[in-house]
């Protein structure tokens, strides 16, 4: 793998993973029409998730620091906001739908899901649910631990490469009744936990087996960037999501699908 190839995969990751698009469905796509293929696809991918989970955690530094003290003051019985505690557990509760679901789909992550076909298939199913969520969802802003959990369960969406995490979530807010501002918001701090916790797993994974063979300089390359284009990803979705609705992401999946299916098919 060049640099430049880490490079374009490190912007890829960094901008896809918050916008509602799907990170690893744009990798799938990308090495299967370049052939950028190598036996640590699956490593070097975790390595540039990890690197955006931390762009992530930077920009919402402040309200982590937040949630992090109330809970340990929640583990300690003592009093805390109300919108604090809910938060905690919503996220909590949402994120264990997608941990089970991770551990049974876990070899079909590494194997059947990594198709360019499937992946154009499951953009234009995510357009669906994505247009469902803008033309029929109410809206009464408050955030709910039972919102929270059915949230978790469009997580589990993302696992299939092309759904996209932030697509499915923010889908599933404002189907179960959140404010764009919210859902989004919610969104980016659910994806906190399952993201860490499966790069750091990958991660651990490389360093046991000692097979990662992609060059240092690459892999600095790659991870800066897409750290870097994550963060401003996330500035950019957090204001475009304001007042915009999801339609250009819609309209961007359905075309982009229908262009990688003809190209596969003539190709």
């Amino acid at each position: 793998m060049s640099i430049f190839s880490s490079i374009i995969l490190g912007i890829i990751q960094g901008g896809a993973e918050f916008l509602p698009i799907s990170s690893s469905g744009h990798l799938i796509i990308v090495r299967d029409l370049f052939g950028w293929h190598g036996s640590t696809d699956l490593a070097f991918d975790a390595i540039l998730q990890l690197a955006t989970v931390i762009a992530l955690i930077v920009f919402f530094h402040k309200d982590i620091w937040q949630l992090l003290k109330s809970f340990w003051q929640m583990v300690q019985g003592k009093f805390i906001e109300q919108k604090d505690r809910v938060m905690i557990w919503a996220i909590i509760i949402g994120t264990i739908p997608a941990v089970i679901a991770g551990l049974i789909l876990q070899k079909y992550m590494e194997t059947t899901f990594r198709s360019a076909v499937l992946v154009c298939i499951i953009l234009i199913i995510g357009s669906g649910v994505m247009f469902f969520a803008e033309k029929f969802a109410t809206k009464n802003k408050e955030l709910t631990v039972k919102k929270g959990f059915w949230v978790g369960v469009f997580q589990c969406l993302s696992l299939v490469p092309g759904f996209s995490r932030s697509g499915a979530t923010i889908s599933g807010g404002l189907i179960f009744g959140l404010t764009r501002e919210e859902a989004l918001r919610f969104s980016f701090l659910l994806s906190v936990p399952i993201l860490l916790g499966s790069g750091l797993k990958e991660f651990v994974s490389i360093l046991h087996s000692g097979s990662f063979t992609t060059s240092s300089v690459n892999l600095l390359f790659g991870t800066v960037t897409a750290f870097v284009v994550g963060f401003f990803a996330i500035k950019f979705m957090m204001k475009f999501l304001k007042n915009n609705s999801l339609n250009i992401f819609i309209y961007y999946r359905l075309i982009l699908a229908v262009a990688v299916l003809a190209i596969l098919f003539f190709r």
